[in-house]
Order: C-alpha cells, then structure tokens, then sequence
C-alpha cells in the first residue's frame, strides 16, 4: 500500500504545483483595483499609485508570484490588503465552521445516498422507480442557492421549526448550535446525495450481473442477506471515488450556502475578499481548497485500493 501511496504523491504535489498559476492570475486578470479599495474610490492618480507602491503591485508580474510562492514555501500567506490582517488568522477563523458545514452535509449524503441508491438498484419498475429517478433528478438539477430559499420558506418561515440563518458556536449551546447546522447542511448535502445514489445504483445493477453475484444465488442466498453480503462489498468501491469528488464538491458549494444562510464560514470570506479584489486572501483561500481536494480524492485512492486488491495490483 506505501508503493501505491507513493505513485501517487507525486502527482498531485505537480497538480498542486501547476494550480498556482491560475490561482495567482484568477483575479489579476479580472476588473478592478485593489489600490482604489485602500486609496479610497474619489483617490487621485498619485494616491493610487502610492497604494500599488505599498502593496507591492507596482512589481513585475513574476515578481509577485515568486514572492507569493516563496512565502507560502515559508508558511507565511501575506497580509490582507484590506485590513491588515494575517491571512492565517482569517483561515484559522474560518475553517472550523466551514468544516463543520460540510463535514455534517457530508454524514447527510451519505445517509440520503444508501437507501435511494439501493432503492434505484432494487425497484426495477413501476411508480416508485419513476418516483425515485425524478426525485434524483430534482435533488441534482435544482440549484443550490434555490434550494436554501426553498428550505428556508419551508421550516423557517412556514413551519417556524428551524432558524432561517445565523450561526451559534457548539461550545456557547450545542443544541441551538445543531438548529442553525441543519438547513445549510441539508441545501449542501442534496446534490451530493444524488450524485451518489446514482453511482451507488449503476456499480449495484452492474454487481449483481457478475458472475460471483450467480455463483452466491446458486448457494442458497437471497433477498437482503445476498445483496449485503455479495452486492453492497462489490459495489462500494467505485462510490468511494465519487465521495472524494463529491466532498470537494461541498466545500466549493459551501460558498453559496454560507452566503444564503448567512454561515461565518471560508466561503464567507472568499466572497468578501473577492469584492474588494484582496489577492493575498483569494490566493490562500483557493490554493487551500486545491490543497484539501487532491489530498480528499488521494485519500479515496487509497481506500478504493483497501477495498479493491485489483487496484493496488494494477
């Protein structure tokens, strides 16, 4: 498994590598001035041009990244243009709350994912598969900022059951806390349940064709007792590959759902940063997301390799 590992790594330091350039350029080439946002908007040409002095970028272009790239080599993520603050500090402030959202809408795909997935695999015609596939399509097609204002008009403001936004930290009141958790996390985890249910039902309908899948039914087993014991084992494996995807889908989607549900979370902050054009935060903050993606979908490798010794062989 080390050797497995090891093939790997090096692929995803070069994809990490490689991502640095869009991510340095992403804003660089967008409209808009971060010296207008210091100087002020009413700033005379010589005000502005001081504040690209103070912020170094009145510097060559390849300058600037190799600064970037060699601070980040050090650990060290700049400054906010807009407040001073350590970019460190605005990433550690944000980060628990942002995995907080999307480890819990993670838990909720997944237990969404099983019974429908299964589910698709098992009804084979019929109302209910008719129902199942159009709830799946429902789930995927609807965005999800729609989703949030549709939950939200639902238990918020119909059903008064749930907040309609805000956040309470666990520490402060846990159950409060779990309130606020619920709406963003289920807008997050309906697209990423779909997903999955529907990987999970094309690796079980293809399961049960193979032939160990007949050999198991020949002795005896049938029903559920077959199908989690010879189906499920067979089938997972090609949905753990998707779960890291997915995952990294949630932290990319937890920008929207943040804003929606007013979550004080990175997603939060990436917006803000990308308004008023604060290159060093919108660096740190992408680079990060890249970051937790290759090691998420390395991760998945891994584990499909645990799961599956053709793999690892491979």
């Amino acid at each position: 498994m080390l050797r497995y590992l090891l093939r790997k790594l090096p692929t995803g330091v070069l994809v990490l590598a490689l991502a640095t350039v869009p991510i340095f350029l992403v804003l660089r080439v967008a409209p808009g001035d971060p010296a207008a946002t210091v100087a002020g908007q009413d700033a005379s040409p010589e005000a502005l041009q001081a504040a690209r002095v103070q912020l170094g970028l009145d510097r060559p272009l390849l300058t600037q990244y190799g600064d970037w790239i060699g601070g980040v080599l050090r650990g060290d993520l700049s400054t906010s243009f807009v407040n001073g603050a350590e970019v460190s500090e605005i990433v550690s402030r944000g980060i628990g709350n942002t995995g907080m959202l999307a480890f819990s809408a993670l838990v909720l795909a997944l237990l969404l994912a099983f019974p429908l997935g299964v589910a698709g695999a098992v009804v084979r015609s019929g109302w209910p598969r008719t129902l199942l596939a159009g709830l799946n399509v429902l789930m995927l097609a609807v965005p999800t900022y729609v989703t949030g204002v549709v939950l939200v008009l639902v238990f918020a403001v119909g059903l008064r059951l749930l907040p309609s936004g805000g956040y309470v930290s666990f520490l402060d009141d846990p159950t409060r806390s779990i309130q606020f958790l619920i709406l963003p996390s289920l807008c997050l985890a309906l697209p990423a349940a779909a997903v999955l249910a529907r990987f999970l039902t094309a690796s079980l309908q293809r399961a049960v064709t193979e032939e160990f899948y007949f050999a198991a039914r020949m002795r005896g087993l049938t029903g559920r007792r077959l199908l989690v014991r010879h189906g499920l084992p067979n089938a997972v494996g090609p949905v753990v590959t998707v779960l890291g995807i997915q995952i990294g889908h949630l932290l990319g989607g937890a920008v929207i759902v943040e804003g929606v549900f007013a979550w004080p979370g990175l997603g939060q902050a990436m917006v803000r940063a990308a308004e008023s054009r604060d290159y060093p935060v919108v660096q740190a903050l992408l680079l990060l997301a890249v970051a937790v993606f290759i090691v998420l979908q390395l991760l998945s490798d891994v584990v499909y390799a645990l799961i599956d010794p053709r793999v690892r062989e491979g």
